[in-house]
């Protein structure tokens, strides 16, 4: 093992070479060796440890990065003039895989940049504000830097129809909030959307590429689900439904602290820092530092998986990004904290039969395996009484969370759903009568 100053200024070199001059010097343990976030951690030096930041683990990331240079290089120089996608949520992964992008377009002069590239974000309305906030700061510096570097970049936020977000089908329809059996929301208020505008750009162009920021070491089900589909970094794959449409994840083999070590190096190339990207997945884990500089220091964030998302997200048991936000101490703690009852309000709604009706939407009751009924979707009192909470929050909070818009949908579901409710108790009642 080299002494810790010797190995401290190796490392920065080291970093030096593979990222350029104008790296983030963040390379400076004073008791300890680097310690990144997530997944299969770099050790600091102690005792416990004995996977510490080396020259070599230095050596082994710039050998990952530069192979995934590579990769992205020979796909976008092939003879066609196929689009790439690219899925961009402001997360770790969709940050690292747009900069190297963007500096491989870059490196190209203007005549070979042959190829259009769209960057595709969803916003699904209920977003936690915080992470909206950050995605669309971003959106808001891509957006100038593009048109100041004259890159052939088009940027695009998609939201879902009108009718299919979530206070439409919580407030209008009645569903109960998503639980992990009844996942409704996904499709509705992410994939929908966004395969519509991928259609849309196929429409143009026959062919497209989606470019996604998919990790091997993201996670046990992504391992598996990508050695299911053959996914690898450097080989294409057909998208599952959409034809045309081909997935390209050129980020596959890198691991969590590879993809720290390089955004913590290096500024995006569309201005600003990745501070606040840090930040967030700091405060989302209760308060821990995505890098750890003392052996002394805290376990680093995202070893208790934080998630992003909506705030109004049931079907996880525990939101523990949010709570690990309002815990952090954020200026905007008491907003948190309400969004956070809320949806704690929400489950418990969604808990107690008594506020659900005991036939589905489309009239018909359902029986589990074990003959214990299914209840439908929540009664017409408790969606007034969740929209009444809404506006309350909305006025204690002097920000508006859901539209007049979406109120107009609702209005009008509500409406239908009261004539059918009047047809069917006036069809029990004659039907009972003629009993009589």
């Amino acid at each position: 093992m080299l002494p810790k100053r010797l190995l401290t200024r190796c490392m920065n070199y080291v970093a030096f070479l593979i990222f350029g001059p104008d790296c983030i010097d963040v390379l400076r343990p004073t008791r300890g060796y680097i310690t990144l976030i997530q997944g299969e951690r770099m050790k600091s030096n102690h005792p416990e440890h004995n996977d510490t930041t080396s020259i070599d683990s230095i050596d082994s990331i710039a050998t990952r990065l530069e192979g995934v240079r590579e990769t992205i290089m020979d796909e976008y120089r092939k003879n066609h003039s196929d689009p790439w996608i690219i899925a961009f949520s402001g997360g770790k992964d969709s940050t690292l895989l747009l900069q190297l992008v963007w500096e491989m377009l870059l490196s190209l002069a203007p005549e070979e940049r042959h190829r259009k590239v769209y960057i595709v974000a969803n916003d699904t309305l209920v977003e936690s504000p915080l992470v909206i906030d950050h995605l669309k700061k971003s959106i808001k510096d891509i957006s100038k830097a593009v048109k100041k570097m004259f890159l052939p970049i088009i940027v695009q936020i998609t939201q879902p129809c009108i009718d299919q977000t979530f206070w439409v089908n919580v407030i209008g329809r009645g569903y109960i909030p998503p639980t992990r059996n009844f996942r409704w929301c996904t499709d509705r208020m992410k994939i929908q959307p966004t395969n519509r505008l991928i259609e849309e750009i196929l429409a143009q162009h026959k062919r497209a590429v989606l470019l996604v920021g998919t990790r091997r070491s993201e996670s046990q089900n992504r391992r598996r689900n990508m050695q299911k589909h053959s996914v690898k970094a450097n080989e294409m794959n057909p998208h599952s439904s959409i034809k045309g449409c081909w997935m390209f994840a050129p980020l596959a083999d890198l691991l969590d602290n590879d993809v720290w070590m390089i955004l913590m190096q290096r500024k995006p190339p569309w201005g600003s820092s990745h501070r606040n990207l840090i930040t967030l997945y700091r405060n989302a884990g209760g308060g821990e530092c995505p890098l750890v500089l003392t052996k002394e220091d805290a376990p680093s964030c995202g070893t208790t998986s934080p998630r992003f998302g909506c705030w109004t997200c049931t079907v996880v048991e525990k939101d523990r990004s949010m709570r690990g936000m309002i815990d952090s101490g954020h200026p905007e703690q008491e907003k948190l904290e309400m969004l956070f009852d809320f949806r704690e309000m929400l489950i418990t709604l969604r808990e107690d039969n008594e506020n659900r009706l005991p036939v589905r939407r489309d009239g018909r009751t359902k029986n589990r395996d074990d003959g214990t009924r299914v209840y439908g979707p929540f009664t017409l009192e408790v969606r007034q009484e969740i929209l009444d909470r809404l506006h309350d929050m909305e006025s204690q909070m002097g920000e508006r969370l859901i539209s007049r818009s979406e109120i107009e949908v609702i209005e009008d579901i509500w409406w239908r759903d009261r004539i059918r409710e009047d047809g069917r108790l006036a069809l029990i009642e004659k039907l009972n009568q003629e009993e009589v």
